[in-house]
Formats: C-alpha cells, structure tokens, sequence
C-alpha cells in the first residue's frame, strides 16, 4: 500500500502573515497560525468548543498573495501535507516540530471583509520544498 500524507483545514489566523525569504535562495514564504474550532459533545448532552492551533508553511507566489490579501481573523481552508522538523538544542536536547507545507490555500472570507481588498486573487500552487 502506498504511502498517504493529506491535511485539509478550515479555520481561521491567529495574526497577521509576514512576508520572509529564505538566507540561502531568497525564496519568499509566510508562517501561518490557524485556529480550528470542534465542538465536543459532554456528558449532560452539551456541547463545549476545543480549538486546535495548526502551524502552516506557504510558499513562493502563494505567500505573496496570502499577505497581500489576508488578515488576522481571515478564513481560509488550506491543503497540504505533514511536514516533521527534527533539530538538537543547544543544550543537546533532541527536538522536533510538525507543521503543515501548505499546496493550496482558498480565502474563504467574502469579497470587502477584508480591509482595502480590491481582488481575493487567485489560488497558487505552492512549489517543491526548497530552502
């Protein structure tokens, strides 16, 4: 059997995006924080909200876009894979982080909910993973 590696979310940012480069190609990305709603049924029969924050990485074009046209509280659906990130600490500590390397990116938000939005812009595919 195949290997298999699919995130779709829907949520929405947590802050502002930031346009960044990498030091070794100058490749543009953004770092996104999405926060993903679940209501969870009790044991009364009530329901109580639980928010999962998920880390995302955008790419290339895509991220210009998603910084051009998205704000902190826009909704977005994103597509993706799980991406693992493995590094020791200074003080000798093995560390890891798993983020989501975002292939496509859907603004979500009607048109003029966002402030100064002239055009949503159109969806871009994200690239290989370079850095």
């Amino acid at each position: 059997m195949a290997d298999y590696n699919v995130v779709v979310l829907v949520g929405r940012l947590t802050r502002a995006p930031e346009l960044k480069n990498t030091k070794a190609s100058g490749t543009p990305f953004t770092e996104l924080s999405l926060a993903v709603n679940k209501s969870v049924k009790q044991a009364d029969g009530s329901y109580q909200k639980q928010v999962s924050f998920f880390d995302i990485v955008v790419w290339q074009r895509q991220a210009e876009t998603c910084c051009q046209y998205l704000h902190k509280g826009s909704s977005i659906l994103v597509t993706g894979e799980l991406e693992q990130q493995r590094w020791t600490s200074k003080d000798g500590q093995k560390k890891s982080k798993v983020k989501v390397r975002a292939d496509r990116v859907q603004f979500l938000d009607p048109k003029g909910t966002a402030p100064a939005v002239e055009d949503q812009g159109p969806d871009v595919t994200a690239p290989e993973y370079e850095e």
